[in-house]
């Protein structure tokens, strides 16, 4: 009888300045044009809520989310190309989402690559509907692409 292996559960605790090296490997593997690391750095430092989900002393994915004024906002959201479709953006999109709820948001928004439907597949599950486009958001290798605004009450 052979056994069967459980991973272990995926942890998530506040991104620090040295997870950026990781961070960045991560987003340089997942994006074309992936965001700097002066932009996490503004991030942490403007304190926006940012995670980092760990498993076995990896980073498996990190999220980033500002509040303000009763709405808040998934600036990125991103998992490890060798961790996806295990459960890791859904459990990290649903950390921010209880975030947003303690600091009192009443809505949620995102942008997301008209492309990308992997991701515009685990938004729609977990409750956003589509209020329109942002024309030319994303830099492309040909120009640039569109972003779906998606939003979910609170």
């Amino acid at each position: 009888m052979s056994a069967i292996l459980k991973e272990p559960a995926l942890d998530i605790r506040p991104m620090r300045t040295e997870d950026l090296p990781e961070i960045l490997e991560i987003e340089r593997r997942s994006y074309p044009y992936p965001w700097t690391q002066s932009i996490f750095g503004d991030c942490l430092q403007a304190g926006y809520s940012c995670w980092v989900g760990m498993r076995r002393n990896v980073i498996e994915g990190y999220g980033i989310l500002s509040v303000a004024a009763g709405e808040s906002h998934v600036l990125n959201i991103c998992v490890r190309p060798e961790a996806r479709s295990k459960g890791v953006g859904r459990k990290m999109l649903r950390h921010l989402i209880a975030i947003a709820r303690r600091h009192d948001a009443d809505i949620l928004f995102l942008e997301v690559r008209v492309s990308n439907l992997a991701a515009r597949s685990l938004y729609q599950q977990e409750g956003f509907n589509e209020l329109g486009t942002r024309r030319d958001y994303y830099p492309h290798d040909k120009g640039r692409e569109d972003a779906l605004i998606l939003a979910r009450t609170l």
